[in-house]
């Protein structure tokens, strides 16, 4: 078994690394692949050198699965030639709503590993992960009818760059300096932004269209979901606060033990100072986590939830290597 990762010495691609070591994931080769700018720099894994090779001329017939980490128009450039040689694991948004290529979250939709056509399989969306990984055993008993989905963005969703940016504004905003946003529509430090990625239709960014769409292809069709997502001054982890409206009656307090016994789900909730997860809490945990989970007092078929995972990790790293331990299980 060998190991392709483009985009090496990006955000995810190190995250991927980090998520290889944890896990003993066992290969033959390894190879790291990533911009000419990068190529011939060494990383360092499991105390060997590897060095990165230049992804305008890497044969991909070396590799057996390759982990693209490196955005959409390097995914739409690459992936498919990548793919007549091995199994691609897309972090991009490029292929995730083509109806041939499976979008996958291992705790939810496993099965449609099943139903691979062009050797791509696309990661979702890290704000789509962690919510449909809380969700699916909810709707597995009572049914989801509709989802309302606020989301509290961290900048590492952006890239290196923009966690720079947030700490240079930071200091200037504490000495009263003057802020011009570079990776922000506005300023960042101290403030929260309406604004992730273009506007699309309806007055809709295609954040929000992502997570409604992958939600519906991941979850199910039927579910009804709108979302506003918001980018907040914080490093790393996304925050999710969701009003799930269900089809069939639910006490409480199953919802809570379906949560407890759920893969990849931890519940911290108490009603008291403290008594739930925060971002903070859960950057460089696998886990996502689940508090203030209380009745809709408006509504008694539906359920609040505060959804907190680390974006980089859960949301992106971690599941992609999820998704390669599931397809090696499908062949064996």
């Amino acid at each position: 078994m060998n190991i392709c990762i483009v985009g090496a010495t990006g955000n995810v691609g190190r995250k991927i690394l980090d998520v290889l070591e944890k896990k003993n994931f066992s290969f033959d080769q390894l190879y790291l692949v990533a911009s000419e700018k990068s190529a011939g720099k060494k990383i360092l894994f499991k105390k060997k050198e590897y060095l990165i090779s230049n992804l305008e001329e890497f044969d991909f017939s070396k590799c057996d699965i390759t982990f693209f980490s490196a955005g959409g128009k390097i995914a739409e450039k690459f992936a498919e030639k990548a793919a007549k040689h091995s199994i691609v694991i897309d972090n991009s948004s490029f292929f995730r709503m083509d109806p041939d290529v499976p979008l996958i979250v291992p705790q939810v939709n496993y099965n449609e590993l099943k139903n691979i056509k062009k050797n791509i399989i696309a990661n979702a969306n890290c704000s789509t992960i962690q919510m449909v990984i809380a969700l699916k055993p909810l709707h597995e008993v009572f049914k989801i009818k509709r989802i309302v989905v606020s989301t509290y963005q961290s900048v590492s969703g952006a890239g290196k760059d923009p966690m720079d940016e947030l700490i240079d504004q930071t200091k200037l905003a504490l000495e009263n300096k003057k802020i011009d946003s570079k990776n922000f529509t506005k300023q960042i430090a101290f403030n929260a932004i309406p604004h992730i990625d273009s506007f699309s239709n309806e007055g809709y960014t295609k954040e929000e269209m992502k997570m409604i769409n992958e939600t519906q292809k991941i979850l199910d069709k039927n579910i009804n979901v709108t979302a506003t997502c918001v980018r907040v001054p914080v490093m790393v982890s996304h925050a999710e606060s969701v009003n799930v409206e269900f089809e069939k009656e639910f006490t409480l307090e199953k919802v809570i033990n379906l949560l407890i016994n759920a893969e990849g789900c931890k519940v911290i909730n108490e009603q008291v100072d403290g008594g739930y997860a925060t971002q903070i809490e859960a950057e460089g945990k696998d886990e996502t986590f689940i508090s203030r989970i209380r009745q809709d007092n408006t509504n008694d078929k539906a359920i609040n939830l505060w959804i907190v995972s680390d974006n980089l990790l859960r949301g992106a790293a971690l599941n992609a290597v999820e998704i390669a331990e599931a397809y090696i299980k499908t062949k064996q």
